[in-house]
């Protein structure tokens, strides 16, 4: 008999492509899967305007610091920045430093947005949700628009 109740019940989570998709990353949140770290490597006085709830803040500029110290190498880890160049640089840089469960964000914080995933910050806690928000065709339609940019 094993110890573990749920074995071969609840699959092993595939390893993080080196990109993903907001949508993946919204799903692992609500089925609340553990074990991942979301980082916005976007200045601090951007981030703090707004980000995607429960992101780390690390800017660029600090990221192998902050990281190396916090975070372990093996953990999932989905970074996004200002634009999909400033988040492949930062993949990268922590690739080159051992972390190996890193995945871009394609389309970052504005992505995030397209598909209602929870924000926080100054001026998303002063933004009130959009007309669009509830209706599934417009946030579909605007999802679409932006992946096309």
């Amino acid at each position: 008999m094993t110890n573990n109740l749920m074995g071969g019940i609840i699959p092993q989570q595939p390893p993080i492509e080196a990109e993903s998709d907001v949508h993946v990353v919204k799903s692992r949140l609500e089925w609340g899967e553990p074990a991942f770290t979301i980082l916005d490597v976007r200045d601090r006085s951007i981030y703090n305007e707004g980000h995607i709830m429960g992101a780390m803040s690390m800017p660029i500029d600090e990221l192998i610091d902050r990281a190396a110290i916090s975070l372990e190498k093996s953990r999932d880890i989905y970074i996004y920045g200002t634009n999909d160049g400033q988040t492949a640089k930062a993949a990268e840089i922590l690739r080159s430093a051992g972390f190996y469960h890193v995945s871009q964000l394609k389309g970052g914080l504005g992505a995030w947005k397209a598909i209602g995933g929870a924000t926080e910050g100054i001026i998303e806690s002063r933004t009130p949700a959009g007309a669009d928000d509830y209706n599934v065709v417009s946030r579909i339609k605007n999802h679409v628009e932006t992946q096309q940019k």
